[in-house]
């Protein structure tokens, strides 16, 4: 087996400041490093009991605490500092109460890292059947095998807390793009009723080696939006995530709704872009001051064949490809590139072999890993407006 060194590039704890750990729940979790002159964009630390989080930082999607297709080992070396895993899934299998006994979500998954839970919200509403919402919670089906669950705000907390990740949700409603301007408001009004109901539940819990970051909805308007904010930001969480995105709406206008909202937060708390996305749109949302995001987009396109370089998206089972001997991206330092051509890759697709699925995996968080070092120092550099206007120019849809 071929060993390799872990990039330098974009791994966590590299900052060049040495800091300790700290009890994640004192006055100095969140630290802002450099503000760019010319957008909101800026680096952090945010400091947990598993270690330090780099911002801005993208996390890989463990949906089923596994980032598919990847080892933890593979995930340190591509620079991966958190990744986020689902509350709904892990519920229905295996149970928080086998993964507490097993000695909790680190110690399951063979990750000394930072882990992140959402809230199963969007899952509930998206995958779960017969769904019944009221002010008391949500009834439901798995999807599974059809059996009958409920999750409460606290039960939602309860499960998280038993999982022991380092940064969890409350149980938020999800809305549809398009949603009416009532349905919207009424969803709002129950995400608003439950973030009380959790931080009240979290706060009897006393447990100061997790933060638990609120939840903002409000659809695509404005002024529910603002109302989100203004109530939410009032329960005074640790961080604040920004919900309800990259639901099925055009990238405009969930880049001006991202950007509106991030505008209302403080500047002194995390600010996190739930379900976003494309590197272009990272790149975006870092401008307006946002520090982390997650989304399946690397994983799950690579799985499928298609690869990220700076020049843009490749489709790499395509015969373009077939006799192409350079690797994916010229002068990235992935394993994948290392050692390994862009016809090989095709080849390994186009005859249903795993292998291609892992090394297209790989490379694309390792892209992702590099784009957001790479904000990172020029923020630090204070060239960020000419750097994200260079990447913007030269990303094409497809290449």
């Amino acid at each position: 087996m071929v060993e390799y060194e872990l990039p330098k590039l974009g791994v966590a704890g590299s900052n060049p400041v040495a800091r300790s750990l700290i009890l994640i729940k004192g006055e100095n979790f969140f630290e802002i490093l450099h503000q760019d002159n010319e957008s909101n964009a800026r680096t952090g630390i945010i400091k947990t009991k598993n270690g330090e989080i780099e911002t801005p930082s993208f996390m890989p999607v463990a949906t089923l605490a596994n980032v598919k297709t990847q080892t933890p080992k593979d995930l340190i070396n591509a620079g991966v500092q958190v990744f986020i895993t689902n509350t709904y899934h892990l519920h229905l299998r295996p149970g928080e109460d086998v993964i507490r006994k097993l000695g909790g979500l680190h110690k399951f998954m063979g990750w000394n890292k930072p882990i992140v839970t959402d809230s199963g919200g969007f899952q509930v509403f998206s995958l779960a059947q017969l769904r019944k919402v009221t002010d008391e919670g949500v009834e439901f089906s798995s999807h599974i095998d059809g059996r009958k669950e409920f999750f409460s705000p606290e039960k939602v907390i309860d499960i998280q807390t038993e999982l022991g990740s380092n940064i969890i949700h409350p149980l938020d409603e999800c809305v549809p793009y398009p949603s009416s301007h009532s349905y919207a408001e009424e969803g709002l009004n129950r995400t608003l009723k439950w973030a009380k109901r959790s931080k009240s539940h979290f706060s009897k819990k006393e447990r100061d080696d997790i933060l638990m970051f609120g939840i903002i909805q409000g659809s695509t308007y404005k002024d529910l939006r603002k109302i989100a904010v203004e109530k939410i930001v009032s329960l005074d969480f640790s961080g604040y995530a920004i919900g309800g995105v990259a639901v099925g709406e055009p990238t405009d206008e969930i880049i001006e709704i991202s950007n509106f909202t991030a505008s209302l937060l403080p500047s002194d708390k995390p600010r996190y872009l739930m379900g976003v996305g494309s590197p272009e749109d990272i790149v975006k949302a870092v401008a307006s001051g946002i520090d982390l995001f997650d989304c399946v987009i690397p994983t799950r396109n690579g799985r499928t064949g298609t690869v990220y370089t700076k020049s843009g998206k490749i489709i790499i089972k395509g015969n373009a490809y077939k006799e192409d001997n350079s690797p994916i991206e010229e002068g990235c330092d992935c394993y994948t590139c290392k050692h390994f051509s862009r016809a090989y890759i095709r080849h390994l697709f186009n005859t249903g072999e795993i292998l291609g699925q892992y090394l297209a995996t790989l490379h694309n968080i390792r892209f992702y890993m590099r784009l957001m070092a790479e904000m990172r120092e020029a923020i630090n550099n204070r060239i960020f407006k000419d750097w994200s206007d260079t990447f913007i120019k030269n990303f094409k849809q497809e290449v």
